[in-house]
């Protein structure tokens, strides 16, 4: 049985209480640890967690020998020296996303990781889905050729009071906007599915925001070899419709599930009927795909949690946060200086420590209003809710 502290009790908490609460069996949450003690007593209350204490600082839970795994679920800003000081007390650490702001800090947490001899996993929680893992499965399978094109709409909408939150809608508190907090999602699965990018090129506004300093869209070429991928990040796109469409050689997949394959007349122009054998052939591959137990923030956990009692690397390490991070890094780069940048940012870059984007980028509002909570549930808009399966 391991035992799970939550740092954090804000929204997002939910999620990864209603997770530990689906392996009975192998878990149990002993500690809420929040900055206001009544919100983590409020959760207390929800999930029927009587035994669990509530503390109102993570360093109160620094000295305790009975804490397996810890939840990092607090503003970014604070992820890393909450992650470190927990990693170096013995514990496991499952950092929300991102993992932090900049390359330095991500860097710190995993020299911390690597010292401590404990685990790092940082949420990713979109691979642990069926249509995502249909996708994956289709990518891998060889059948759609050598991929030239994706197209990734993430696209979310928020309305102004969304960043009425005291922590968001500053490049210090938050690290970002939409590019970094939102689509850091897709970036992942970006890097999941084809590897790092070579170079970056992007352009970032704040179209309508007015309570906030960050973006809240941008737009981002990502170069690899003899393929492209385009990225739109947004809180601004109604209907929130997020896609995933990978153009191969061969054929087309995409999330939601759809497949194309054309060939060719003797003129280049696509014959009528296209390449129905193929076309089945992936439909066939998308059918038998095997559902998954456990989806979204329950499907990662019950991986952290299988990594911690077999003694191997979680699906989504540290390592796979810094690399979302540090394609971020690169947008934000490219959009502020309004070129192209290569990859990996080099150390000595003014960006690899964050100071490059907090001394530099745009502040598009001046942040005016501010409260500690906002009435309303988190709704997941243009595809399902993979945690309430």
């Amino acid at each position: 049985m391991l035992n799970i502290a939550v740092v954090g009790t804000g929204n997002i908490s939910r999620l990864h209480l209603l997770a530990y609460a689906a392996f009975p069996e192998r878990c149990r949450v002993v500690a809420l640890c929040d900055v206001v003690p009544e919100r983590a007593e409020e959760k207390k209350r929800e999930h029927g967690l009587d035994d669990a204490v509530v503390v109102s600082s993570h360093e109160e839970l620094l000295a305790r020998d009975d804490i397996d795994l810890v939840s990092v679920c607090t503003p970014p800003s604070t992820h890393a020296q909450i992650s470190i000081d927990l990693l170096r007390a013995g514990m496991n650490v499952l950092c929300e996303k991102p993992m932090a702001p900049s390359l330095t800090e991500c860097d710190a947490m995993l020299a911390a990781e690597r010292e401590s001899g404990k685990t790092l996993s940082v949420v990713a929680q979109n691979r642990f889905r069926d249509d995502i893992a249909t996708l994956k499965e289709a990518v891998d399978s060889g059948l759609v050729g050598p991929v030239s094109h994706l197209r990734i709409d993430s696209a979310w909408w928020r309305g102004v009071p969304y960043y009425d939150l005291s922590w968001r809608g500053t490049w210090e508190s938050e690290g970002g906007g939409p590019t970094l907090n939102h689509a850091i999602h897709h970036i992942d699965l970006m890097l999941w599915m084809l590897g790092a990018p070579r170079a970056v090129a992007a352009m970032m506004t704040n179209a309508w925001h007015d309570n906030a300093e960050v973006e809240d869209l941008s737009v981002a070429l990502l170069e690899y070899d003899r393929a492209i991928a385009q990225l739109t990040s947004s809180v601004v796109h109604h209907g929130e419709e997020q896609q995933l469409v990978l153009q191969g050689r061969d054929a087309s997949v995409a999330q939601p599930w759809a497949v194309h394959a054309e060939v060719t007349q003797p003129n280049g122009f696509p014959a009528p009927d296209g390449n129905a054998d193929l076309v089945e052939r992936l439909d066939a591959l998308a059918a038998a795909h095997v559902a998954l137990e456990h989806q979204g923030h329950t499907g990662q956990i019950g991986d952290v949690l299988s990594a911690l009692e077999d003694g191997r690397a979680p699906a989504v390490d540290g390592e796979a946060g810094r690399r979302t991070v540090e394609v971020v890094t690169a947008i934000y780069q490219a959009a502020i200086e309004r070129r192209t940048v290569d990859l990996p940012i080099p150390p000595d870059s003014p960006y690899y420590t964050g100071e490059g984007i907090l001394g530099s980028a745009p502040r598009y509002f001046t942040k005016t209003r501010s409260v500690d909570d906002l009435a309303g549930s988190i709704t997941l808009g243009g595809s399902p809710d993979p945690d309430k399966g």
